[in-house]
């Protein structure tokens, strides 16, 4: 083995770096425990460093007691969960990310504006959830591919309009797009699209960096749906591509016949953890080189809540 290449941006994005700072902000200024609903990223080892801190996760605020303080995930809520807590008297922190509450707001104005609402996005994912949540029953439909939009079926007097998950694949959710504005040419949608800037820069990076490389490693968990779009983009470009959650579970025959690897994390990975793979490449391969591949800086940064802000 030769060379092992970075893809840069990767790592933490700044919906995910708001989201953990509130919940590390919390934990210093109202003591352990504070109740956190879902995880607060889909990264199992930053959800187990915050259980270590004091945080307890939750999939139900029924587990959490009454007078207690809360923090909604990064992935969003469904509007029912705010009415819980307020009905349950938590202090809420909410780190829902600026980009996901966004499209929460887009759905309500298609709402308010008429339009039946299709969602893009994987069924079950807790952003979706919290997509779902926030328009009255009935009111949206969730496709996830091409296949879907086929089977769509609604009356020509009704007015549509699409949200899309902010963590898909750039490309397929373009196909998608396009397919339903083929057999919807009035559908109303965002101009740019919902997929979030973090997203479509990592995927970015990795489509470029998959002509350099014949491996990819992707340092992300099984849950994190932008980890895993990096990870199939190395598949449709037709390398070995494999999505670890940290260098314990590398296999070295993977690297057998392999010069040059990509290495690149989805948007909630600590870099520590990227950085543990590059040290036991470095230390199995010692004369190996080390390269950033560089696409774009980001610099985006999202305000702390008011109650922690200072």
């Amino acid at each position: 083995m030769k060379k092992i290449i970075l893809a840069s941006p990767r790592g933490f994005c700044a919906g995910v770096d708001r989201a953990l700072h509130i919940v590390e902000r919390a934990l210093e200024k109202f003591g352990s425990p504070i109740y956190v609903r879902h995880e607060i990223v889909h990264n199992q080892f930053v959800v187990q460093r915050f259980r270590n801190a004091g945080a307890i996760f939750v999939e139900s605020l029924s587990e959490v007691p009454e007078n207690s303080t809360v923090i909604f995930s990064a992935h969003g809520v469904p509007d029912s969960v705010y009415q819980e807590a307020r009905n349950r008297h938590l202090r809420v922190l909410d780190a829902t990310c600026p980009l996901v509450q966004r499209v929460h707001m887009s759905a309500k104005r298609h709402h308010e504006a008429g339009r039946h609402v299709i969602l893009i996005g994987h069924a079950g994912h807790a952003e979706v959830e919290g997509h779902l949540g926030r328009l009255p029953a009935n009111s949206m439909t969730l496709i996830r591919n091409v296949d879907d939009v086929e089977k769509l079926s609604f009356s020509p007097e009704i007015k549509l309009a699409y949200i899309t998950q902010t963590t898909l694949s750039v490309a397929e959710s373009q196909h998608i797009v396009e397919a339903l504005r083929n057999r919807f040419p009035d559908i109303a949608g965002p101009a740019r699209g919902d997929i979030c800037y973090a997203t479509g820069n990592r995927q970015g990076a990795v489509r470029s960096l998959c002509g350099q490389v014949q491996m990819l490693l992707v340092v992300g968990s099984n849950n994190s749906s932008n980890a895993n779009r990096l990870a199939e983009l190395g598949v449709e470009k037709g390398i070995s591509s494999h999505l670890i959650d940290c260098v314990d579970n590398i296999e070295e025959s993977w690297f057998e016949g392999i010069d040059v690897v990509g290495l690149a994390s989805g948007a909630s990975t600590p870099e520590d953890l990227v950085q543990d793979v590059v040290h036991w490449v470095c230390e199995k391969w010692p004369e190996v080189q080390v390269e950033n591949w560089v696409t774009m800086q980001e610099k985006l940064k999202f305000p702390l809540p008011d109650e922690l802000a200072s």
